[in-house]
């Protein structure tokens, strides 16, 4: 139950979420790197930037940034600098989904989730940019982190 700002009351259902961090990773050649990964809730595969959910409440975004590229792509980045936090869906729930974007990557080994499939690709920044534009990307944190680095990357 919630007061509204008439001084209402109302009831509301309302998802609760840890937090997550995103990160826009671009190597030296301005190829951002996504990851593969079918999403259940809307029945097909997609192509996303890397991220995933705070460990636990209270963690540090950036840690968790650095973790998620690492266990999703096997990058690590010497330069990281936050874009912005994304409240993704605020109408019912509460998630905020910090996005950085990383650079001065470095390969490793990836290792994700045991329940996790992701498979990682590359594409020139300025294709991801058209297919914000063209709406074939339409997860929202992938959409605005893609916007956010490539203007970042003009300054």
């Amino acid at each position: 139950t919630v007061k509204r700002p008439s001084g209402n009351l109302a009831l509301r259902e309302v998802a609760c979420h840890p937090g997550a961090s995103a990160v826009v990773a671009i190597d030296e050649d301005e190829n951002i790197i996504l990851v593969q990964q079918y999403r259940a809730p809307i029945g097909r595969l997609t192509l996303e930037i890397p991220a995933g959910k705070f460990d636990h409440v209270g963690e540090d975004p950036l840690l968790c940034a650095q973790r998620e590229l690492s266990e999703e792509t096997g990058y690590i980045a010497d330069s990281w600098r936050k874009l912005t936090v994304l409240e993704t869906t605020p109408g019912f729930c509460n998630e905020r989904i910090h996005i950085y974007l990383a650079t001065g990557l470095k390969t490793g080994e990836t290792h994700p989730d045991e329940d996790e499939f992701v498979a990682t690709t590359r594409m020139p920044l300025k294709e991801a940019v058209a297919k914000v534009m063209d709406g074939t990307f339409r997860d929202g944190k992938t959409a605005l982190g893609i916007m956010m680095a490539s203007a970042a990357l003009k300054d």
